[in-house]
């Protein structure tokens, strides 16, 4: 990534990884935790999308991760941007507990914020919606589904990026679909290959054309159970 973190970093990056195997003894957070799993799975593959970011860190960003689950992107994204501010979210208790002490153990806690709760939620709730420079989301549902979550969340200027596994001409076009509703387009597709055969890796990047309508995100369970596809736009 032609990226050399500091001394400083590399030592989080450590304390990190053992604090996610003691609280994992605890909590189920991951299983990917031991050597090239937790460097390559977790800490690269959450960084790579952020290659130009890292090396112009002097600039501050706001951060929000939805769907942390043990905390990535969003964790290795706060020690790799020292000066970004960034929120997780996710819905299950237990997860956003670890998270939020190990984030404090690692000296984050000023500005590192964990909350439990539904994507939905947040994305209506005047205090995060439109707000964020950046928004995320890695492993949490399909296309359509997260484009609802983060494209609410986003202001003016600002990218939401789904971190995909596999990516296909189908899921590409059920996600333009989804996006019109939304006020909302892809800027871009970047694909990546993790090494010792880690998998490809792709970064999809949304931005939007106008102001997302106040609807979206819809109620609970709702973008989950009916995602915005081609089936449901002439119902909207």
């Amino acid at each position: 990534m032609n990226w050399e973190p500091t001394c400083h970093q590399v030592q989080q990056f450590l304390q990190l990884q053992a604090l996610l195997i003691e609280w994992n003894e605890k909590v189920n957070l991951t299983r990917l935790l031991k050597g090239s799993d937790f460097w390559i799975s977790h800490v690269l593959d959450s960084l790579w999308p952020l290659r130009y970011e890292l090396n112009h860190f002097e600039s501050s960003r706001k951060i929000i991760d939805v769907g942390t689950g043990c905390g990535f992107p969003g964790l290795a994204i706060a020690i790799a941007l020292p000066r970004s501010e960034i929120t997780l979210i996710d819905s299950i208790s237990r997860k956003t507990t670890a998270v939020k002490a190990i984030s404090q153990t690692l000296g984050l806690g000023e500005r590192v914020s964990v909350r439990t709760e539904r994507a939905e939620v947040i994305g209506q709730s005047i205090s995060f919606r439109g707000n964020y420079d950046l928004a995320v989301a890695r492993a949490v549902a399909t296309s359509p589904v997260v484009a609802e979550y983060l494209i609410p969340l986003l202001n003016a200027q600002g990218e939401a990026w789904l971190y995909k596994g596999r990516w296909s001409t189908d899921e590409q076009i059920d996600l333009n679909n989804a996006l019109k509703p939304l006020k909302g387009k892809i800027k871009s597709i970047e694909s990546f290959e993790l090494p010792e055969g880690k998998g490809m890796r792709n970064i999809v990047r949304l931005v939007s054309n106008e102001q997302c309508p106040e609807k979206f995100p819809r109620p609970i369970g709702i973008p989950a159970k009916r995602p915005l596809e081609s089936q449901m736009l002439d119902n909207l």
